[in-house]
């Protein structure tokens, strides 16, 4: 097997691209990492495109990378599609790094992309449901129906009158994707002590990050208090505690050492490892998803826990970032709230995590998550980040998570990069 190289990424800010298509966003982030990477797109050999929902929100489905790179001008290469939910374009990006690996070819793009904001704003929520089971996602959203029944009922019988203003102001309408992580979030609650609060201090600090981060969906910094005071989604969960549903695309471009060389890139990053893994039936104290694919990120990658100069998790909810604190071996079980709250997961902290924003503010246009993770470490690695940069930055870890299927993720991603000059 060969080293893999990133030498350029790109990618748009993530958001609300109503006056953007599928099309405009692909090729805005393709190019600005061609330019980064300081070659063009005839020099191109392969492509991997992830995408999760297009087929749901436009009808494009089959050849969505091949429809987006045609419209630039790319075409007459082997194109691959992958859809993997939230977790599409890191997959896309262990597709093209086995390619280059094996020898096929010595340099392509990874390219992630979605379009989720529509005006029909059930759709956009069921987008998320559709990475779960239906069946488990069906009848919990009959089961939450039933139960706001049953307290309307025995409001009524009390003589109680519902405020609706009221009720507006402490809820703001979530789904039933977000009910899942709540779920899990209150197990660990009762199992290991995790507080409500030490979810608003990683909120908070994710927040406070994405000021400094100009592709982030939100740049708008949070006091602990704020994402407390916040409407609810669901139990224990917070509006910004929750990552937002948006529009973005980001790509990478990798190379062969061999490659490398040629070009005379000056700051190549080294993949060291990238670990697609499954979720599996399991007991809640069972070793999960995190714990099981980490060991092996680490042992292929040679380093350990220990060795992590900066983090990128997802975050799709604060609890996200505080299990996979534990799960990846950054501190022991049930204490991945204490982390956050002394410090330690902060710019300047030991681990800075999230330094992007993280899923809550940077978004979460998922089919680009992946990808748009691993361009954040390949700024850091590369010194590239700005107000957010993480000082003597030279390992980094991405962990994208995707779907879920009972208490774990269905499918997730490790990547581990390391600074190679």
């Amino acid at each position: 097997m060969r080293d893999v190289y990133v030498i350029g990424v790109g990618m748009t800010k993530f958001g609300k691209h109503m006056d953007k298509n599928m099309k405009a966003l692909a090729a805005e982030a393709t190019n600005t990492a061609l330019k980064h990477a300081g070659i063009t797109k005839e020099q191109l050999q392969l492509a991997v495109v992830g995408n999760a929902y297009q087929g749901l929100v436009t009808g494009q489905e089959s050849i969505r990378g091949q429809v987006v790179l045609r419209a630039m001008g790319i075409g007459n290469i082997p194109v691959t599609n992958v859809e993997n939910a939230c977790c599409s374009s890191a997959t896309a990006l262990q597709v093209a790094w086995m390619d280059i690996a094996l020898g096929l070819h010595d340099v392509g793009l990874v390219l992630g992309m979605e379009k989720m904001f529509m005006d029909d704003r059930e759709k956009r929520l069921k987008l998320f449901s559709a990475s779960a089971d239906v069946e488990i996602v069906e009848q919990l959203v009959a089961a939450m129906k039933a139960d706001a029944e049953r307290k309307r009922q025995a409001a009524e019988a009390r003589g109680e009158k519902k405020d609706e203003k009221k009720d507006e102001k402490k809820t703001k309408g979530g789904s039933a994707f977000m009910e899942i992580y709540a779920m899990g979030t209150r197990l660990h609650m009762d199992k290991y002590g995790l507080t409500q609060r030490q979810l608003a201090v990683v909120s908070a600090k994710n927040h406070n990050n994405s000021v400094h981060n100009p592709y982030a969906q939100y740049q708008k910094p949070f006091t602990v208090e704020e994402v407390l005071a916040a409407p609810l989604i669901a139990y224990p969960l917070t509006l910004p505690m929750c990552s937002p549903v948006g529009d973005g695309a980001a790509a990478v471009i990798l190379c062969s050492k061999e490659y490398v060389k040629k070009l005379g890139v000056s700051k190549p990053v080294k993949i060291l490892a990238t670990v697609l893994g499954s979720g599996m039936d399991r007991g809640f104290d069972d070793p999960d998803i995190g714990e099981r694919l980490s060991k092996i990120a680490y042992e292929k990658a040679g380093v350990g826990p220990e060795d992590i100069d900066v983090c990128e998790f997802h975050d799709a909810s604060a609890f996200g970032e505080v299990l996979q604190t534990e799960s990846l071996g950054f501190c022991p079980r049930g204490e991945g709230g204490l982390f956050a709250e002394q410090g330690h997961s902060a710019l300047g902290g030991k681990l800075p995590i999230n330094p992007s924003g993280g899923l809550e503010s940077k978004g979460h246009p998922v089919g680009a998550t992946g990808a748009g993770q691993i361009t954040e470490l390949v700024w850091q690695l590369r010194g590239e980040a700005g107000g957010r940069q993480v000082e003597n930055a030279r390992i980094a870890l991405a962990e994208n998570g995707g779907g879920n299927i009972g208490i774990e993720e269905a499918s997730m991603v490790i990547t581990i990069l390391q600074a190679d000059f």
